[in-house]
């Protein structure tokens, strides 16, 4: 019997591509028999996470396999904008991407080929050899109906986005207003709308989308796609929701973590986490507001901080933290407050039994991680959708509390303190924190044998290993 494979092939930033290997561990575990191929094209820009990250894997669990296609030169025209390059390099990859496809074919058959939204160029190339072709969204089910009513928006509104100050009403989420929707969704004259709109008609043909949640957490956005009301004019996939599929991390040795250690000095729920993911860098003026706010709200606090930008960062070198925080704050706040620089474990932490709170971007697997481990989030976005999930975070699922922004997206001092304090203290944050337990019951109970995302992940992959 000829051996049966399934080719994953992720977006290569960091974000995306360890939810898709999450992905891929999921169908080892389940279905050793299927082999594994992860196709991987260079990342637009490269930090050397990504590489790191495909060693540590491959060095792991040999089971998966990652290609990685040849560099190519990119046009000297080309988008430089990051999101244009997410979008045009795998479209670029087309014909090598037909190849790698046609010689794994020689030697097994390929049971389905799994996209992310941003290799949708791919569709065209999977759909011409007639093979299944699914997409991932790393989002949950409330991102994915904005996503998904993406054309009947564009079909609707003459206008772009940014030229308007309204609320939309999308099927099964709260309303959005215009302010709150990506940069890249807001000109449908550009290139990378197009590109979005695009996606988003593709994974409507597509055999079936695969989400990064589960249905306990979303009820009424899952139940509004299985319903097919953000496709109004047209045909709904199947839809699998299989999460939360959150990379590990909590086998460190405490002992051995700054963090950690520190953690294990104080009381139980009592330390509020701030962590903006790998690209949340602020300004010198945001760090100070920060710390003069964690310092008013006399709540205990862990802190990862970033170099501000390139005017306190010249040359490359590193800046000290007394150079970037006011002067005398770790003084001060050394009794209650742990500030380290760019990196902590995360799921180590926010699994640690100390910390009570989390100061979020909002990132989508910032999120999963918070829920897992039943810690309440106050949201603070910066950039991509995260303005979006804030409002599903804090109106729908009830499981964070919002920091007040300034158009611009500056946050006081006195606004840090307010929602730091009230998620720890106050009547709001007891709602909070009481939800966010009930969802953390809910995503463990989701991912036991018989539990709904166990029950949908082998709906996804009955065709895949019938004989």
């Amino acid at each position: 019997m000829e051996s049966a494979t399934v080719v994953l092939y992720p977006s290569p930033g960091i974000g995306h591509l360890v939810s898709m290997v999450e992905l891929g561990k999921l169908i080892h575990t389940h279905h050793p028999s299927l082999s594994l191929i992860i196709i991987i094209t260079p990342a637009p820009t490269e930090n050397g996470s990504t590489d790191k990250y495909i060693k540590t894997v491959s060095a792991t669990i040999s089971s998966i396999m990652f290609h990685q296609l040849p560099t190519i030169a990119i046009p000297p025209d080309f988008s430089s904008d990051i999101i244009g390059l997410n979008f045009g390099i795998p479209e670029l990859y087309n014909p090598i991407f037909h190849n790698a496809l046609v010689a794994i074919m020689e030697k097994s058959i390929i049971k389905a080929v799994i996209l992310d939204f941003f290799t949708d160029a791919a569709f065209q190339v999977s759909k011409s050899l007639d093979l299944p072709t699914y997409y991932f969204y790393t989002g949950g089910a409330s991102g994915l109906c904005v996503f998904l009513h993406l054309p009947t928006i564009n079909s609707i509104t003459f206008d772009s986005i940014k030229d308007q100050n309204f609320y939309f009403d999308v099927p099964g989420v709260p309303p959005i207003h215009s302010s709150h929707f990506p940069p890249h969704l807001v000109d449908n004259k550009s290139s990378t709308y197009k590109n979005f709109i695009n996606t988003a008609r593709n994974m409507a043909k597509s055999s079936g989308i695969i989400a990064n949640t589960f249905i306990g957490f979303e009820e009424i956005a899952v139940a509004t796609l299985r319903d097919g009301k953000c496709i109004p004019d047209g045909r709904t996939p199947p839809t699998y929701f299989i999460g939360p599929l959150i990379a590990g991390g909590n086998q460190m040795d405490p002992s051995e973590n700054e963090c950690l250690k520190w953690l294990n000095s104080q009381p139980i729920k009592s330390v509020v986490f701030l962590c903006f993911g790998s690209m949340g860098v602020f300004k010198k003026e945001q760090l100070k507001e920060i710390a003069i706010g964690l310092e008013r709200s006399e709540q205990r606090f862990l802190w990862v901080v970033r170099d501000p930008p390139d005017e306190l960062n010249s040359g490359g070198k590193e800046v000290g933290l007394d150079a970037i925080l006011p002067e005398g704050f770790l003084a001060r706040t050394g009794d209650k407050g742990l500030v380290v620089k760019n990196w902590a474990p995360q799921p180590a932490i926010l699994s640690h039994e100390s910390v009570g709170g989390f100061v979020s971007h909002c990132g989508w697997n910032s999120v999963l991680e918070a829920v897992v481990a039943g810690v309440p989030m106050v949201a603070w976005p910066l950039y991509a959708e995260q303005k979006m999930n804030r409002v599903y975070l804090v109106e729908e699922m009830k499981v964070a509390v919002a920091v007040d922004m300034s158009s611009d997206g500056f946050v006081t001092a006195t606004a840090v303190e307010e929602k730091v304090k009230e998620l720890m203290q106050g009547e709001e944050g007891k709602v909070v924190r009481e939800q966010i337990l009930e969802m953390s019951r809910r995503a463990k109970a989701a991912t036991r044998d018989g539990g709904s995302s166990r029950i949908e992940f082998f709906k996804l992959t009955h065709s895949w290993t019938a004989v």
